[in-house]
């Protein structure tokens, strides 16, 4: 199976939140695929640094956090490039949907993902996120979707 993760699910893999149990349960390296867009990286660190100023991430488990979320982003995951392509549908879907710039930038990467699965003959991917606008829209573009939220 082939997901998709967003950084407010792929966020869950690093920080014990709700949701966290579920998604370790759901992404068993042997079993699955992780995909997300190149630009998580940034949105993950800004994330995990947002934590360390607030307090709840102390700079020891930044450090490792961080050297464990590179690490698999080298080794683990799918890592796609943000092309002329997504990025012309990530502005379709900003003005089909309220969406922010970098969650239309998922949707577009996850729906070409999608279609590069479909065209391959495979399975097609759920979209894994913690945002009920971004999960609505990606419903509504006819991926699969799951809140890891819903799973406490």
């Amino acid at each position: 199976m082939t997901y998709y993760l967003d950084t407010s699910a792929m966020l869950k893999r690093y920080v014990n939140e709700t949701g966290s149990a579920w998604l370790q349960g759901l992404l068993v390296p042997t079993q699955t695929v992780v995909t997300t867009t190149q630009l998580l990286i940034a949105e993950v660190v800004s994330a995990l640094n947002r934590r360390v100023r607030e307090g709840t991430v102390t700079t020891l488990d930044y450090a490792r956090l961080a050297g464990r979320f590179r690490d698999d982003c080298r080794t683990r995951y799918q890592l796609v490039a943000v092309n002329n392509a997504i990025l012309r549908i990530a502005c379709d879907m900003l003005e089909r949907y309220p969406l922010r710039a970098y969650d239309a930038v998922h949707l577009a990467t996850a729906l070409s993902a999608n279609r590069r699965l479909a065209s391959a003959g495979a399975t097609g991917l759920v979209f894994l996120c913690a945002d009920d606008r971004l999960l609505r829209a990606a419903a509504a573009e006819g991926l699969a979707a799951d809140n890891p939220n819903d799973h406490p």
